[in-house]
């Protein structure tokens, strides 16, 4: 990639410069660290173009007043030949002006950049791996399962283009009695298809089992392959076949719905297979040889009397409470099976391995495990003396889903649920995934069908696709007419002009921080702010001709400002990019 250096950047390391200046002047103690500085828009566009709250941060260091520190920034800031004032306000706020030409330059490096615009190392090839999605593989994705699986897969995306290598990992829950009620289910539709198969009829599928039309094809391909071999036998014949066959059609299933979304993995672990291979096994050796798992008496639940059967029973304790969980947790129960969490831990363990971070996407129905599976990670990763590998669980709300003001319901495959398939047919790929990242992940959301595919401001995506299609039809009405973008004239763009490039001059800041936020949708809110900005500007043009992207007379000024839209289109194509959404070309 090339080296051009972005705005936020190139004056970040201005300031960076400074302050080692003020260092080797003895103003600021030697070594100082700039980690909390920071350098961002102003909230209020009056105050300047650029704030950084330096002297603020550094001035205890210091041993200074703030403002006096800050005195001393803007002295040597405002010796810059882009600067054209550097104003204190506050505590120690120190406000920027820039000259029309940082602006012009960030337009330059936009054009030159490209699709990369944006692109960081910030990264620094670091390894992550998250995990989303991991739905029981017991049926088809519905959409309690979709808001996690897009944000998750624009994580992925997000932390790539921030110059991490990520890995996208779907954990298959395939060892839990959830899975035992698939398998009888399927062996329910396989005697249904035998039936059929000699004129019989459908059969009622008992309470307790999976009623959906989807296992259908699973029981009659079983029947097909086996006939009548397990029309009769006892469940312990046929339990593991029908287990590993209804798994392994779940998850093809399974694969086939996110793809409608565009989502992908890269690898699918199974936690059969993990705990077959005796790595469950090996954490626990681990961690009672490091001391993290102890054999101890389980204590009586709390907060109500025990149940009269209660007895203490002696089970392997991971001490939690060492890491800031209330309790210390069993990882197996009193019949030698692992608990959810024992697994859950040796899961983490093994991801740990190959990554050095992780994080996981989970409904907000599972918030209540976060501190223990938080603490044991921090245990396993920092029992030798090396510091904890970051580890964080995003949890995300449900989504409610609304049409004509009301609940929406419909089953077609499922049996009793919205599936993610019927959504995408719907509305299309585009509209569930910039949707899905238009609240924050914790926050609740309604998914009205009505409003996400009304063309106002007030649906986000059609907002942004919108601003990028005006853009390219403008482009393509300009070539007709014999104009192209052209960075000759670009000292004609006014302070309107220059106020689109300074919020997509925003960019690679905002990649930046939602990446160590771990939070896409920053990237979805930011588009929606530079669609505003672009629809306004464009706006101005209905009642000032002279303000319109092509002024007829002027070629100059409108090869200027043709320049101008590319770069804007393509901050949007680079955005939507990132968030698996497509830039549309027209609407």
């Amino acid at each position: 990639m090339t080296e051009t250096k972005t705005l936020y950047a190139a004056y970040t390391a201005l300031i960076e410069t400074v302050l080692d200046a003020l260092a080797a002047d003895g103003v600021l103690p030697a070594g100082t660290s700039y980690a909390n500085v920071t350098l961002e828009p102003p909230r209020d566009a009056a105050h300047g173009d650029l704030a950084t709250n330096a002297a603020m941060v550094l001035a205890k260091g210091a041993g200074m007043n703030p403002r006096a520190l800050a005195e001393a920034v803007t002295a040597k800031l405002a010796a810059h030949p882009a600067i054209t004032s550097a104003d204190i306000a506050g505590p120690g706020f120190i406000n920027l002006r820039l000259a029309p030409q940082a602006w012009l330059d960030e337009l330059a490096a936009i054009a030159q950049l490209g699709s990369d615009y944006g692109r960081s190392g910030m990264g620094e090839g670091r390894v992550v791996n998250v995990e989303y999605v991991s739905a029981n593989p017991t049926g088809p994705m519905h959409m309690g399962h979709c808001r996690g699986a897009v944000v998750g897969d624009a994580l992925g995306s997000l932390l790539e283009f921030a110059g991490h290598k990520v890995t996208r990992e779907y954990y298959v829950n395939d060892a839990g009695a959830q899975v035992d009620v698939l398998a009888r289910s399927v062996h329910m539709r396989y005697l249904e298809a035998l039936s059929k198969d000699r004129g019989g009829q459908s059969i009622t599928i008992p309470e307790g089992l999976y009623p959906g039309d989807y296992l259908v094809p699973v029981g009659e391909a079983l029947a097909a392959e086996f006939g009548d071999t397990y029309a009769a036998a006892p469940e312990s014949e046929w339990l593991m076949l029908f287990r590993t066959r209804a798994v392994a059609a779940m998850m093809d299933m399974i694969r086939e719905d996110l793809a409608t979304l565009g989502i992908r993995h890269d690898l699918f672990s199974s936690e059969a297979e993990l705990q077959a291979s005796g790595k469950v096994d090996a954490a626990e050796a681990w961690l009672r040889a490091h001391d993290l798992v102890y054999d101890g008496v389980l204590e009586a639940p709390k907060g109500k009397a025990p149940p009269e059967d209660w007895e203490p029973v002696q089970l392997p304790l991971f001490r939690s409470t060492k890491f800031g969980d209330d309790q210390d947790r069993p990882i197996k129960k009193s019949n030698g099976a692992w608990t959810y969490f024992g697994a859950d831990l040796a899961y983490h363990f093994q991801k740990a391995q190959s990554a050095d971070a992780l994080v996981d996407i989970w409904g907000a129905d599972h918030a209540g495990t976060v501190k223990r599976i938080k603490a044991a990670v921090a245990a396993l990763t920092s029992a030798d003396g090396a510091p904890p590998k970051p580890f964080e669980v995003k949890l995300v709300q449900m989504v409610q889903l609304m049409k004509g003001g009301q609940p929406f319901k419909m089953s077609k495959r499922s049996g009793n649920f919205v599936t993610l398939a019927d959504v995408v047919d719907m509305v299309g790929k585009d509209v569930v995934r910039f949707t899905m990242l238009t609240r924050k992940p914790d926050a609740q959301m309604d998914f009205d069908f009505d409003k996400v595919v009304e063309a106002s401001k007030d649906n986000p995506v059609f907002y942004v696709q919108y601003a990028h299609a005006r853009i390219r039809s403008t482009l393509r009405k300009a070539a007709e007419a014999g104009h192209a973008p052209a960075d000759t004239a670009l000292a004609q763009l006014g302070a309107e002009e220059l106020a689109l490039v300074a919020r997509a001059a925003q960019f690679p800041r905002e990649i930046e921080a939602a990446a160590r936020a771990r939070e896409p949708h920053r990237i979805a809110f930011y588009l929606y702010d530079l669609a505003a900005d672009l629809h306004s500007y464009w706006n101005l043009g209905n009642d000032r001709p002279e303000k319109r992207f092509i002024v007829e007379q002027d070629a100059p000024l409108t090869a200027a400002r043709l320049f101008l839209a590319t770069a804007i289109g393509q901050v949007i194509r680079n955005g939507l990019g990132v968030l698996g959404v497509e830039a549309v070309e027209s609407m």
